[in-house]
């Protein structure tokens, strides 16, 4: 038995509700496998954990993705062996820590050419981006969508992925810097929000026709807006809500504004499957090692140094992605 730091909540809170202990790390059972982590991914779903908005049983370990070494694999594991290099984004929260035992079922085996930084960054943004590109909505080039959000660590793989499948990349965000990053990255269009309005925007760019599909993780303050910028028969996908969740609507409004589709996907979802999961993330790890898609990490904490990290992420001051070391 050993021990491990590990980030901790005792009950729904701010930052401030994130504590560090020392929590023992036993061996893994039957599909288990016990990991040591070299990189913590920091992602909004963890925020919406540690709000309350998401429930969890309390006291909780935080943190949804990481890369790091298996350590020891326990009966009927057959995909990892101890020593492989492995990344994940998956259930139960737990990642904050600098080694955990955990089910098997959805770690990946990393390849050599992607750092553990870089594995740790990538797999909740990826494959998130993954079933919206290839899971969520037929898509193929030429087609057009609008992602807001377009500079955070999901938009700027979306950007270059979009640009590597050729399709149309709108991309909004909050400042001049962050739309200059977009674009950087393959954002065809961007828009500043807090200085434009994006439904005119929108229109003018696709001459008034609409968009084919709006990928939408930010919620209340853009979902109505969202579907104005639809063609008719688009797709509205709203992956999150870090703005807020978005009010109860009336359906009858997708029918008068063009018979519009919407979907509330989850990665968690897409990835249950075992076999699903492998191969998204083998696609994933393709498109990172080809060069298609790099992954931009912009931030780094020190694991100890986790409430500062939820505090940036919160107050829009992060672009890219964000790592903790532990």
């Amino acid at each position: 038995m050993t021990t491990a730091r590990t980030a901790v909540i005792e009950a729904p809170g701010g930052p401030e509700a994130l504590k560090i202990v020392d929590r023992t790390v036993g061996e893994p059972g039957p599909g288990q496998i016990r990991i040591r982590h070299h990189a913590i991914g920091l992602n909004f779903i963890d925020v919406y954990q540690r709000t309350g908005l998401y429930k969890l049983d309390y006291p909780a370990a935080l943190g949804m993705e990481a890369a790091g070494v298996v350590e020891a694999v326990g009966d009927g594991v057959t995909h990892l062996k101890p020593g492989d290099r492995a990344a994940y984004a998956c259930q139960p929260p737990g990642a904050y820590a600098e080694a955990r035992v955990m089910p098997a079922q959805q770690v990946c085996p990393l390849p050599d050419a992607i750092s553990f930084e870089e594995g740790a960054a990538m797999m909740l943004k990826g494959m998130t981006v993954h079933y919206l590109f290839r899971r969520t909505t037929p898509l193929k080039a030429g087609d057009t969508v609008l992602f807001h959000a377009a500079a955070g660590g999901v938009g700027l793989i979306a950007c270059q992925w979009a640009r590597a499948e050729g399709i149309t990349l709108i991309g909004t965000a909050g400042s001049d810097e962050k739309c200059a990053l977009a674009a950087e990255h393959g954002a065809a269009h961007t828009i500043n929000y807090r200085t434009e309005d994006f439904v005119a925007r929108v229109r003018e760019i696709t001459g008034g026709k609409g968009v084919d599909a709006v990928m939408d993780s930010v919620g209340k303050d853009t979902f109505d807006g969202s579907l104005d910028c639809l063609r008719p028969l688009g797709m509205m996908i709203l992956f999150g809500s870090a703005s807020g969740p978005v009010p109860p609507f009336d359906l009858q409004r997708l029918a008068a504004k063009g018979s519009l589709k919407i979907t509330r996907p989850t990665l968690f979802a897409h990835i249950a499957d075992h076999a699903t999961c492998q191969q998204m993330a083998r696609e994933l790890f393709d498109m990172v090692a080809s060069g298609k898609v790099r992954i931009r990490i912009d931030q780094r904490f020190p694991l100890a140094e986790v409430a500062e990290s939820h505090r940036a992420l919160e107050a829009r001051q992060t672009t890219g992605a964000t790592v903790l070391i532990p």
